[in-house]
């Protein structure tokens, strides 16, 4: 099979932290044959890394050189260059979150769709194989049948003054927007349908950024299923760090991210009023390698390439999860319950009835 020549637009901390690694264990499949940034010691910094030959400033300059593309670059240029690189025939692999806007999501999702090629947002958590195996006891009701899904994510993200990321305008919106919509994402994916949500956000703890930097959500699904996340980038310690809770009615099942391993919580004892919460703890999977795990998300997007098949984290089911995001966003302005009917993964996104009024202030 020939391998997917595979290039890189953004060489920053997302591409060198969180892909470097993930990309160099797929040369069985693919070659980043280009890398690209503004800075050049970044791009060649980034080619070393993944042990591409060619090294460019504008992504232009490197269009020749490659089939697909992961672009990882600040949140208000995705749209922009997502679209010269698909209309260029090339496929994409856009960082989180899609884009900024739904009208700049409905065109790149259009575009990809007129000139045939695969685009897929970056969302590594439900490619990981601890999270597959969650869903799988879920979904199979080992424990019983799920009726609260619970998320933390509680890091320290910092922001030098006049950084992207602390710009609501560049950013898209807050922490929410930027790292809430993978867990959204998967909390949609796990749960089902969702019907009504509330959020609330503040960036007390965060002044660096201008929107949230803590942000609280908690959605209700058709099935009766409450999801929350609690997301922060002003930690400055923490128990939980990357965690997700699925309550049971048989049990409970634990991910811990920063432990790397899998648990399952069981035969809990009655409480009369004397605050007991001892149950039974058993390991049922631990995490050969924990952090961002790019490498299933990527592997994922080069065998749609390949085999044609559709990803799971693609255009349409991208735009959905943002919709929620920003119904929350307009319903919190307005002191409101947001009605998220319609929103689901698998409902028809080209719908003009679910397009959202909301508009970042």
């Amino acid at each position: 099979m020939k391998k997917i020549r595979m290039g890189v637009i953004g060489c920053g901390g997302i591409a060198n932290s969180s892909h470097s690694q993930g990309l160099v264990q797929l040369k069985e499949i693919m070659t980043v044959t280009a890398t690209c940034d503004r800075n050049l010691d970044r791009a060649e910094h980034m080619a070393q890394l993944v042990g591409a030959s060619k090294a460019v400033t504008d992504y232009r300059d490197m269009l020749d050189d490659v089939d697909a593309l992961l672009i990882a670059l600040p949140h208000d240029l995705h749209y922009e260059v997502g679209l010269a690189c698909l209309k260029a025939g090339k496929h994409v692999l856009m960082e989180k979150p899609l884009a900024n806007t739904e009208d700049e999501c409905a065109e790149l999702i259009r575009t990809a769709e007129a000139m045939n090629r695969v685009l897929m947002t970056a969302y590594p958590v439900p490619f990981w194989p601890v999270i597959e195996k969650m869903k799988e006891l879920i979904d199979s009701k080992a424990y019983g049948d799920i009726f609260q899904l619970s998320i933390w994510t509680e890091q320290l993200t910092l922001a030098e003054p006049g950084h992207w990321s602390s710009s609501a305008k560049r950013l898209g919106g807050g922490q929410f927007f930027s790292h809430g919509c993978h867990y959204v994402d998967l909390m949609l994916r796990i749960l089902g349908n969702p019907v009504k949500g509330v959020h609330m956000g503040t960036n007390l703890g965060t002044p660096w950024m201008e929107k949230e930097g803590t942000s609280n959500v908690t959605l209700e699904f058709e099935n009766g299923v409450l999801g929350y996340h609690f997301g922060t980038w002003g930690a400055r310690g923490s128990r939980l760090g990357y965690s997700i809770h699925a309550h049971c009615t048989e049990g409970m099942l634990e991910m811990h991210l920063g432990e790397g391993k899998l648990y399952a919580h069981s035969n809990m004892k009655q409480e009369h009023g004397d605050l007991e919460t001892g149950s039974t703890c058993k390991m049922l999977m631990e995490i050969e390698e924990p952090g961002k795990m790019t490498q299933h998300e990527t592997r994922n997007f080069i065998e749609c390439i390949t085999s044609g098949k559709r990803p799971i984290v693609d255009g349409p089911r991208s735009i959905q999860g943002l919709r929620v995001i920003w119904r929350l966003y307009e319903a919190e302005q307005n002191n409101a319950i947001a009605d998220l009917r319609g929103l689901g993964l698998d409902e028809e996104w080209d719908n003009p009835a679910l397009r959202t009024s909301f508009q970042l202030t």
